[in-house]
């Protein structure tokens, strides 16, 4: 295909083919992917939800690095989620795949932690035992890994104050208002058209 060349020509250089292909091929890699050991060990935590029939079970392994050293410490492997529960196999199936994939190539992994949390579910979300509000499934998910990481060192337990407990005390307070408050105007409609549908028949 011809190109017409509308700028004055000032200068041309030779272009090496070789040298051109050998640049594309080239792939730099931040980091080659943990491979997996002969032996691994993990744990498995089974959660229990309202919008779930069946309990899951999720399984996160872990791999020891730098073993023997001064240095050495456990990071997530590979994480698998089991459930009688069919109905959420797919995404589930891939979300866990995504993880691993991430686990294995090294570095921080606890970004994933607010990108998990942060998803909410459009049918609305549920309160766990003790009063806290979860989002959605994939954020209780990313509180198990939260849990996890924790527990082997990798980030540090999370304490609450003194101001932002009376800050949570004070939401659920008012939320349990509000439920209380529907439930109230639910029971009064309620009892309305029963009273209505009562007259009607008593005229006939």
């Amino acid at each position: 295909m011809a190109k017409k060349i509308e700028k004055k020509i000032v200068g041309y250089s030779v272009v090496d083919k070789n040298v051109k292909e050998q640049a594309k091929a080239e792939v730099v890699q931040i980091g080659e992917p943990l491979e997996r050991p002969d032996h691994i060990r993990g744990t498995t935590y089974k959660v229990k939800t309202p919008v779930t029939e069946h309990a899951l079970y999720i399984t996160i392994n872990d791999v020891l690095m730098n073993e023997g050293t001064d240095q050495e410490y456990s990071r997530p492997f590979e994480i698998f989620i089991n459930s009688k529960n069919m109905d959420h196999f797919q995404w589930i199936v891939g979300l866990t795949r995504v993880m691993s994939a991430v686990f294995r190539k090294g570095g921080d992994v606890t970004f994933l932690l607010e990108e998990l949390q942060s998803v909410f579910d459009p049918n609305g979300g549920y309160y766990k035992k003790g009063g806290k509000y979860v989002p959605s499934l994939v954020a209780e998910i990313g509180e198990v890994l939260e849990k996890h990481l924790i527990d082997i060192g990798m980030l540090k337990s999370k304490q609450l104050d003194e101001h932002q407990k009376k800050l949570v005390e004070e939401r659920k307070k008012n939320t349990l208002k509000k439920i209380r408050t529907s439930l109230m105007i639910l029971d009064f409609q309620k009892t309305v058209s029963y009273v209505a549908s009562v007259k009607q028949k008593q005229q006939f």
